[in-house]
């Protein structure tokens, strides 16, 4: 016996495929650190070894994805906005990473930048080196918010010289971005 549906049917179901490849086309650029939540408070791997503070600065494992159509690149930064300078502090900036790529490993932001895809770049922090810098906010403060950020780029190399300041590169990252991702952890001592 031979089963037939009828044309509303057949409409309905492929109409129910469609809108489910969509949704599912269209799932959201999102980052995720297994090490670090949304709002949680920073472990001592990711606090400053210097400036008063006693950590490991550890820069943590950064995975992403749902990236946009047209990623050529991707960045990753972690900013303080609150620290007391006035402009905020720029605690690692790594860019020019590959749209082949999706995740760092825990300690990518070492200086020597052993752990990183090739052609990816670190930028100089706020502290004066490049690689990560960890949080180190002023005794006593309120505890700081450390927000890491993952940004997918329309181009495969943003355009800075060597050696560019913190915001030269923050400002080419949001100038050429498609999309980005933060988890904002806290800190303070």
């Amino acid at each position: 016996m031979r089963h037939e549906q009828s044309k509303p049917g057949i409409v309905a179901t492929m109409l129910g495929t469609l809108a489910f490849s969509s949704v599912v086309a269209a799932a959201p650029f999102a980052m995720q650190m297994p090490t670090i939540k949304s709002n949680s408070t920073l472990s001592d791997a990711q606090v400053f070894d210097g400036f008063g503070c006693t950590g490991r600065n550890l820069s943590p494992a950064v995975k992403w994805s749902g990236a946009p159509p047209g990623t050529k690149s991707f960045a990753i930064t972690l900013f303080d906005p609150d620290a007391p300078t006035g402009s905020g502090w720029w605690h690692w900036l790594v860019y020019d990473i590959p749209a082949s790529v999706t995740e760092l490993p825990e300690r990518a932001g070492d200086a020597d930048g052993k752990l990183l895809p090739a052609g990816a770049v670190q930028g100089r922090t706020d502290f004066g080196t490049v690689g990560f810098g960890g949080a180190c906010p002023p005794q006593g403060a309120k505890p700081h918010r450390y927000i890491f950020t993952v940004y997918a780029l329309k181009v495969e190399k943003i355009d800075v010289p060597a050696g560019a300041p913190a915001a030269m590169v923050g400002y080419m990252l949001n100038a050429n971005q498609l999309a980005r991702s933060s988890v904002t952890a806290l800190y303070g001592r």
